[in-house]
């Protein structure tokens, strides 16, 4: 069937077909798991598919993932921390979705921009299209356009990540508006490369009403009716749920849905997200998954997975970092920030947790600094929060607890070491106080003709220079890095001379530029700050260096 329509599509001009792939695809090399919510969003699609992967790729198969949003944004950078969660960059620059960060860490690799797609990206690539008139003429429609070009960018993925399972995250549920056309495109995608190479995991919630104390699956079962209705049959069910699942749920599902009950699984809460792999490896799921396609790989090496996954139970002791936001009433805003938290403490055998201090709100940041072990004061942009965020720079400079500076984090703690150090009262940023007497943070050269706020920052990966005999290259090890970047902002460089006095030292900076990129203080026991986001390069068994570092300082505190 797929040939037959591949040979089809190869003789129609262009806008003429349905179906759409680059030039020398070959249908069936790579296959395809989609997996889609239903229910309700925030089921946790993105780490189920990120676990499924790991095991994937533990087994020899090469994985690429990606991820679509139904948001008519271009990308994620516009949106606001408090409705979507952490706003993730890739090392080229894309701002995106949270869940690409869940993908790099689980995988431990990194992905680009073809692994992220918007429907504002989608329709701003057809309208393009459109204006310089590569449809000859056509009425351009959502079948075929928007489908085509939804399927030949799963497609190319597919080719230039010469990837053997390419894993396909559809945002959001499957009774979303926003959704359908995506879930249309998957239908197509699956009768076009023919059944044997295209799998649908579909992820539902199995409630538990207090009143009652008992598992029900009916809220389940019209979730799949939803998804099956739009014409996408689930191959696997995951059962979302507080509890394992009980067999009469699974008895249920599996008749409601047309499937082998052992293809309905069980993915209960687990105690960290990183026991998600072994759960699913316990359920052979991946065995489910190749059999599925027809392929045949060795028994997944997961033994380095299994000795972090002991470590990260077998932490010993806790300490209490705070952390001073402007989103701290939705964690998510924060997540790879507690994620490379996570990640250090296993590495240094102890529990972080976080105490969270609103930093708008000046009576919290007096009120929560005290018993600290140390500080993170983490990225933002604009005026809300920034005296609170200088309070607790301040605190953690007179009390030498440990600091750690991120992006916007770097910033206040040069506006503080400005004021309450060298006698700079009114130091600032220009973004806060355009008019301050002391501009001590100021725009980047580049950024003062840029128009606009998406993706007109600097971004992406971009090395940075360590000075030898610095804190820095004592953490990192070496005089050459790179780091994740999202500003706009930067130390102004009329004012490095007189910063760089009394405890101040810039020890990382842009190759051949005066961009300061790391500061230290020499009459501190451990503070850092960075103008990059070192919490985006974390991975298990690798965390960052400078989280690492701060972890380390704050158990040798406790």
């Amino acid at each position: 069937m797929a040939d037959d329509l591949f040979s089809s599509f190869a003789n129609k001009s262009v806008g003429e077909s349905v179906v759409s792939a680059p030039e020398g695809y070959a249908p069936g090399k790579a296959k395809y798991l989609i997996v889609v919510g239903t229910v309700i969003s925030g089921l946790g699609k993105g780490i189920a598919m990120s676990a499924l992967g790991r095991i994937l790729k533990s087994q020899g198969l090469r994985v690429s993932p990606i991820k679509f949003d139904g948001y008519l944004n271009v990308d994620a950078g516009t949106l606001n921390p408090f409705r979507h969660g952490e706003v993730f960059v890739l090392d080229d620059g894309t701002e995106c979705d949270m869940d690409l960060g869940t993908y790099e860490r689980f995988l431990d690799q990194d992905i680009s921009k073809m692994n992220y797609m918007t429907s504002g990206r989608l329709f701003k690539t057809i309208i393009d299209k459109e204006r310089a008139g590569k449809y000859l003429g056509r009425d351009v429609q959502f079948i075929p356009h928007v489908t085509g070009e939804i399927k030949h960018r799963v497609r190319e993925l597919a080719m230039k990540s010469d990837a053997d399972v390419v894993l396909i995250e559809i945002g959001g549920t499957a009774g979303d508006i926003e959704n359908s056309f995506v879930i249309e495109a998957m239908r197509q995608l699956r009768h076009e490369e023919g059944p044997e190479n295209v799998a649908v995991l579909a992820l539902t919630y199995i409630v538990k009403p207090s009143a009652l104390g008992e598992q029900k699956s009916k809220a389940a079962q019209l979730g799949m009716r939803t998804l099956m209705g739009l014409g996408l049959m689930p191959d696997f069910i995951g059962c979302r749920s507080e509890e394992p699942v009980e067999g009469k749920i699974k008895e249920k599902l599996s008749v409601a849905s047309n499937m082998p009950m052992s293809n309905v699984i069980d993915m209960h809460n687990e105690s960290n997200i990183y026991d998600v792999v072994l759960g699913l490896e316990r359920q052979g799921v991946h065995r489910l998954v190749l059999g599925k396609f027809g392929l045949k790989a060795r028994e997944p090496d997961l033994e380095s997975w299994r000795a972090f996954s002991k470590k990260v139970k077998a932490t010993e002791g806790k300490i209490t970092v705070g952390v001073s936001g402007k989103y701290t009433q939705l964690k998510d805003a924060y997540a790879s920030i507690i994620e490379s938290l996570n990640l250090a403490g296993v590495e240094n055998n102890i529990h972080v947790d976080i105490r969270w201090i609103d930093a708008s709100d000046d009576g919290a940041v007096d009120k929560e600094m005290g018993g600290i072990d140390g500080l993170i004061v983490p990225g933002g942009f604009g005026a809300r929060g920034v005296e609170g965020k200088i309070r607790a720079v301040k605190y953690a400079r007179e009390n030498k607890v440990p600091f750690l500076g991120l992006c916007y984090g770097f910033q206040m703690a040069v506006i503080d070491h400005a004021r309450n150090v060298l006698g700079m009262p009114s130091a600032n940023s220009t973004e806060v106080d355009p008019e301050t007497e002391f501009p001590v943070i100021d725009l980047l050269p580049e950024q003062k003709g840029a128009n606009g706020a998406g993706g007109t920052l600097r971004l992406g990966g971009q090395d940075v220079t360590i000075s030898e005999g610095t804190k820095a290259h004592a953490v990192y090890g070496k005089t050459n890095v790179r780091e994740r970047f999202r500003h706009r902002y930067e130390c102004n460089p009329d004012y490095i001379g007189r910063l760089q006095t009394r405890g101040l030292v810039f020890s990382g900076y842009a190759p051949g530029k005066r961009i300061m990129q790391i500061l230290e203080r020499d009459d501190h026991p451990f503070f850092m700050a960075s103008q990059f986001h070192p919490e985006f390069t974390g991975r298990p068994m690798k965390p960052n260096p400078l989280f690492n570092a701060f972890v380390r300082a704050c158990a040798e505190r406790k």
